[in-house]
């Protein structure tokens, strides 16, 4: 239901709530910083200026890797485990064989391209 940089936003707002101990600073790897109760740095390129942010990075990436895989188990036919949901030629074939699975976000611009023109294909 929302767009990638307002979904980020929320769930950094949410990650940075959840923490206990909580934090007193957040850093954040772009150019802008979620509405949050403490102080927080937007830096961008981040994730090659500072080690903590590079670490936070590797973690991200590792956790969706494993959610890739998992998916991939669900939904072979998109071979998740090989694109990580990047739109590669292989993913976008795929969306257009087989149209989005649930899993999919709605408003990713191939995905929404996909959906139009199975609409306008069953309008038909």
């Amino acid at each position: 239901q929302l767009n990638i940089l307002h979904a980020t936003l929320l769930a950094m707002r949410r990650a940075v709530a959840s923490l206990d101990p909580a934090a007193t600073e957040a850093w954040v790897d772009g150019n802008r910083c979620p509405n949050l109760d403490i102080a927080c740095r937007s830096i961008v390129k981040g994730d090659a200026l500072e080690p903590a942010i590079s670490a936070a990075s590797i973690l991200a990436k590792t956790e969706r890797d494993k959610e890739m895989a998992r998916l991939a188990v669900i939904h072979p036919e998109y071979g998740f485990d090989r694109h990580s949901g990047y739109p590669t030629p292989e993913h976008l074939a795929a969306l257009e064989r087989h149209g989005p699975s649930p899993v999919h976000r709605l408003t990713f611009g191939p995905v929404r391209k996909c959906l139009e023109a199975r609409e306008r294909m069953n309008q038909k």
